[in-house]
């Protein structure tokens, strides 16, 4: 357990923290042995994922290094190396998507 990525977690609102740790449990779960860490204030997973609670939700982010233009598709956002889904509330959580998304990112 990262002491200062539970400290963050910590700070959110409920809603957004229920989110959070949901989506975390899915990440540590399929990667049991991934490395967490705080980076730039929010939970980093190996510089392949990153969780980050916003105002009215939560963004679960991707590394799309190496990605094929169709793999990219699957992710929201304009960034050149990560892109995002958006989460707007804890019955919105596909497990069965998530993990193919992690999957997706870390196969490459």
């Amino acid at each position: 357990m990262n002491k200062k990525v539970l400290e963050y977690i910590n700070k959110q609102k409920p809603s957004q923290k229920e989110i959070i740790e949901r989506l975390r449990d899915i990440i540590l779960r399929t990667y049991p042995d991934i490395e967490e860490e705080l980076k730039m204030g929010v939970p980093w997973y190996e510089g392949k994922y990153y969780i980050v609670g916003l105002k009215d939700h939560v963004n679960l982010g991707f590394s799309i290094e190496g990605l094929s233009e169709e793999e990219k598709k699957l992710f929201e956002g304009t960034g050149k190396t990560m892109k995002h889904i958006k989460i707007f509330s804890p019955e919105e959580i596909n497990e069965e998507k998530i993990v193919k998304l992690l999957k997706v990112v870390r196969k490459v």
